[in-house]
């Protein structure tokens, strides 16, 4: 019977359907909650040695590094606007103390304070992964910055899932 269920509802992924709009989508693997980061363009504040894209590369041996700076930031351009439900943050393995203090935001704007705040990291281990949840909030970019005098941010993995905003079934079907 578990193998039949299995099967029944895995038919039903692929062939059902969602109507947004106009359009009309099958309801498959890509409507549930993806890491949109992986297909975003990523930016930091500066760069001391390690480029912003190693947050992105699954590697938890390699880590963005920004500059020591005021206010350093690692952005991720989704391209879209995405209904964020989750951000999940791996903190390099040495250093680490470094990021306690920061601030996720998410939103449309490239100015870091215009956009919404989904978390603070208040403290994270060296090495360790953390998630935080941000409640569907739209936005196009995720920034990372530590607010401060003399800061450096340094990312070690970084995952922001959710779907493409627009879909008001998709939103209350796969909110996590």
């Amino acid at each position: 019977l578990n193998i039949l269920t299995t099967v029944i509802f895995f038919h039903f992924l692929l062939t059902a359907g969602v109507k947004d709009g106009d359009s009309y989508w099958p309801l498959s693997l890509k409507h549930f909650p993806e890491n949109a980061a992986l297909w975003g363009k990523s930016s930091q504040s500066s760069t001391l040695t390690c480029s912003p894209e190693l947050a992105l590369d699954g590697v938890l041996s390699t880590f963005s590094h920004t500059n020591e700076e005021t206010d350093p930031w690692w952005r991720v351009d989704l391209l879209k606007v995405y209904r964020v439900n989750r951000v999940i943050i791996t903190n390099r393995p040495n250093h680490g103390l470094r990021i306690n203090g920061a601030v996720i935001r998410i939103g449309n704007f490239l100015d870091i304070y215009s956009n919404t705040i989904c978390a603070v990291i208040s403290t994270l281990a060296d090495g360790a992964t953390a998630t935080f949840s941000c409640g569907g909030m739209e936005g196009r970019y995720m920034i990372v910055h530590i607010p401060g005098y003399k800061k450096i941010l340094s990312l070690s993995e970084v995952g922001v899932y959710g779907y493409l905003a627009g879909n008001s079934l998709l939103k209350s079907t796969f909110q996590q």
